[in-house]
């Protein structure tokens, strides 16, 4: 081999070598990065009432304004079978809001069974059932952008227990007045279902 090729030949080694230092210090950074992200997402919302959300009017709303009383999460749409049990949720509002509050959540997750805007909803809400407990812009209570404080509600390692996220729409998740996660229903128990009253006047 001539001293010519040698040269090339050690030039393309070296040239390898160097891309493949690269890649590695790269893949390295982008995995701290990929970490840090993840660290920071767990750790963004310590607790239910470090939650800030818009409601229908586009007013934020502190999670922190709920201490002391218990909380039932609700997953709504308005073109469901489950759809009347609006009125039920407000009559267990209306009937035990000095220890109670309710936090509705349009969801177009399941049959697309909620896919009017945050202003529609507000109306089919108020005239069919009066709705007066909370209500909060249109989210995602599943899948990739499954919502920050759906991601707590159904992550056991943010919550404390649950690893279970709503399954159709009118699932309900049940806090106590700590912000504590003390049970979930599915859609098919009814709002005014014993356990549920038992739990409120616990």
């Amino acid at each position: 081999m001539t001293s010519k090729n040698k040269r090339i030949k050690n030039l393309v080694f070296l040239g390898c070598l160097l891309l493949l230092v690269s890649a590695y210090a790269i893949s390295k950074t982008h995995s701290r990065v990929v970490k840090t992200e993840s660290i920071s997402e767990n750790t963004m919302e310590k607790s239910f009432f470090d939650f800030k959300m818009k409601d229908l009017n586009g007013k934020e709303v502190d999670f922190s304004t709920f201490k002391g009383k218990k909380i039932i999460i609700v997953n709504v749409a308005s073109k469901c079978g489950y759809t009347p049990q609006y009125e039920a949720l407000q009559k267990l509002y209306s009937e035990n809001s000095d220890k109670l509050v309710i936090l509705g959540f349009p969801a177009n997750n399941f049959g697309g069974q909620e896919p009017g805007s945050n202003e529609e909803i507000q109306t089919f809400c108020s005239e069919n059932y009066g709705v007066t407990f909370p209500m909060f812009e249109k989210v995602s209570v599943k899948g990739f952008d499954k919502h920050p404080l759906y991601r707590w509600l159904s992550d056991a390692t943010m919550n404390g227990w649950n690893n279970e996220e709503p399954s159709w729409n009118f699932c309900k998740y049940m806090l106590d007045e700590k912000g504590e996660l003390i049970k979930f229903f599915p859609s098919k128990v009814e709002p005014l279902d014993q356990e549920i009253i038992d739990i409120i006047n616990a």
